[in-house]
């Protein structure tokens, strides 16, 4: 009999419960402060970076060779047979590529590697239904296509209060700035398919960007059944109320609120507002 784990990274946003109900494996990836390392989301919260913003903007880190290796052999201890890694998108992280190379280290086990070519709930709903579907059949490659196919039918769309923290991280991607934040023009950010940011439109000020959020989904909702997270940083009313507002939709079927890791607030600053639109498969 195959024993099969889920593992993910720090950066998917699932909520607690979900993780520990299907049992998904998390790897952390890491805030490096001049003060010492912390885990993401083990060692550190998103309020802990919003606190210290003003005296130091931490770096991130992928986890070590070592750190990958010791999860897996973990695993194979545990007496698994297979696993499956889904990872935050390898345009924006090297954290599959020390996936791969511990793959390679590690003997005994059959480990597929997936790029969600996304992050936060576009990583999450992949894992999610992964996890629903390894719970319904134990099927290895079952679970494999059915995280695959989520990939292909998720979107997502973020708008944030500055551009600035994304350019310190080097995530800036083919999203354009400088000029348009002294027009109040905020980029609704998306993902393309290399992975990597990209501006899906341009609206001008805070509020018309949250607005045009909910008219991506209220589309994308048209003739379709989706699935719906929003993510924030640090901007719990916003999200609610825009929540709040995707409910009412026809063909949202299930909502998901959560608030972003601290390894994304480190690259997104304060004020992140987004929307992941998964279609139902």
């Amino acid at each position: 009999m195959n024993k099969i784990a889920l593992v993910t990274d720090s950066t998917c946003d699932l909520p607690k419960d979900l993780i520990d109900k299907y049992s998904i494996k998390i790897m952390p990836l890491k805030v490096i402060y001049s003060d010492g390392e912390y885990k993401d989301k083990v060692d550190i919260t998103p309020e802990d970076i919003y606190e210290r913003f003003d005296e130091e903007i931490p770096k991130t880190s992928l986890p070590s060779l070592g750190d990958c290796i010791e999860l897996f052999e973990a695993l194979k201890n545990e007496n698994y047979t297979h696993i499956i890694v889904t990872t935050i998108s390898g345009g924006l992280s090297g954290t599959i590529n020390m996936m791969k190379n511990a793959k390679d280290i590690v003997e005994g086990l059959q480990i597929e590697i997936i790029d969600s070519k996304s992050l936060s709930m576009g990583l999450g709903y992949p894992v999610l239904e992964g996890a629903k579907e390894l719970e319904r059949t134990n099927d290895y490659y079952k679970t494999i296509q059915k995280i695959r196919n989520v990939i292909s039918k998720t979107e997502t769309f973020y708008v944030v209060e500055t551009l600035e923290y994304l350019k310190k991280g080097g995530r800036i991607g083919r999203v354009e700035g400088t000029i348009g934040e002294l027009l109040k023009i905020k980029p609704i950010i998306s993902i393309n398919k290399e992975g990597t940011y990209y501006t899906y439109k341009k609206v001008r000020g805070r509020n018309r960007s949250i607005k045009s959020l909910y008219n991506i989904v209220k589309e994308k909702s048209q003739n379709n059944k989706i699935n719906v997270a929003v993510a924030h940083g640090n901007a719990y009313d916003e999200g609610m109320k825009l929540l709040d507002n995707i409910k009412q939709l026809k063909n949202v079927v299930s909502t998901t609120f959560t608030q972003i890791s601290p390894v994304l607030v480190v690259h997104t600053g304060p004020g992140l507002i987004g929307i992941i639109i998964s279609e139902r498969v």
